[in-house]
């Protein structure tokens, strides 16, 4: 075989190819997963768009970094009450945010939970979406017996600067893997890696239906609806941005 000149890792025949191989590979993992990561979001970003424009006069969030995605006051018609809308692949858990901010909710508020498809390499259709009052009463059972001081001993782990990613990771971990929160419904869920430290949280896609909308079918509907307005059968979902 003739070797390829030149000195790219990836294309030499040369002995130390394959250890340039495997550092390359968890890169190539972590890009990919990041720009699948970014696709999902913009396509929730596309949803909510749609509900704020449908339902909630236009409003537009102040800070990404807000308590509400929609605040009570943009809520005028479906019961003045906070709205969180979420989006997620048929079938799998719905991403809640930062575990300390969803564990300290005290008042009701409206999960609208929107479930998708991919249908084209470009196009996620809608197959199940819910929108459901959630009494704080309700959302304190998903996390018993786990208690506050649970989570900020697991979050001071997260972000115990003396820890390396991998001892952090494994530490978090091992916490995660014990009682209490081994019987809570809602999941925690820790971040580490080099762009990040947190501890966020999740409900699985099952237990919405067991613990929130027991009346409902995790089917896929034959026409998604929200407020008894149709969803929008497809959003174009925008290329990866690598």
């Amino acid at each position: 075989m003739q070797e390829v000149s030149g000195s790219n890792p990836l294309c030499s025949t040369k002995p130390h190819a394959g250890s340039a191989m495997k550092r390359v590979i968890p890169f190539l993992l972590l890009f990919f997963s990041l720009g699948y990561c970014r696709e999902v979001q913009s396509h929730g970003l596309l949803f909510e768009k749609w509900l704020r424009d449908t339902f909630f006069g236009g409003y537009e969030p102040t800070s990404h970094t807000q308590k509400w995605d929609i605040p009570a006051s943009a809520n005028k018609n479906h019961g003045r009450i906070p709205v969180n809308p979420k989006a997620a692949k048929q079938g799998t858990p719905i991403s809640l945010g930062d575990a300390l901010r969803q564990f300290d909710i005290d008042e009701p508020f409206l999960l609208i939970a929107g479930f998708w498809r991919q249908e084209t390499p470009t196009q996620k259709a809608w197959t199940n979406v819910q929108t459901v009052r959630v009494e704080p009463e309700t959302w304190q059972k998903l996390w018993h017996p786990v208690t506050r001081a649970d989570l900020e001993k697991l979050d001071a782990i997260v972000k115990d600067p003396s820890l390396s990613l991998e001892e952090a990771r494994k530490a978090a971990q091992a916490m995660k893997a014990r009682v209490p929160f081994t019987k809570a419904v809602i999941q925690v869920n820790p971040k580490i890696d080099g762009n990040q430290r947190r501890l966020q949280c999740s409900l699985r896609f099952d237990d919405l239906f067991t613990h929130l909308a027991p009346s409902a079918s995790p089917e896929p509907q034959a026409q998604p609806q929200v407020f008894g307005v149709p969803v929008p059968k497809t959003f174009m979902s925008p290329p990866r941005d690598l």
